[in-house]
């Protein structure tokens, strides 16, 4: 699992049909600094379950996680957003 804060979304006005109807995160990864601070790190995109908005701090699960969560493990994708850090 990642932690991370939503910096945007993604719009797109193609993409495959088993994805119609999601919406997707562009999130920020947050990395751990020696200090104990948490710096910023790469960006990726990951798709929205839970509602979350931008500039929200989320936890994400990947690869298999991240389809299991979605109830659908032929979908394609990589990343998806499954709680909101309060």
């Amino acid at each position: 699992m990642i932690l991370g804060k939503i910096v945007g979304t993604v719009t797109s006005t193609r993409k495959q049909e088993t994805l119609g109807g999601f919406k997707f995160l562009l999130i920020q990864k947050r990395m751990k600094q020696g200090d104990g601070d948490a710096a910023l790190g790469e960006m990726f995109v990951a798709v929205d379950l839970t509602g979350a908005g931008t500039g929200e701090e989320v936890i994400v699960a990947t690869g298999r996680a991240a389809r299991i969560a979605m109830g659908k493990e032929d979908l394609p994708i990589d990343a998806a957003v499954i709680g909101i850090v309060d």
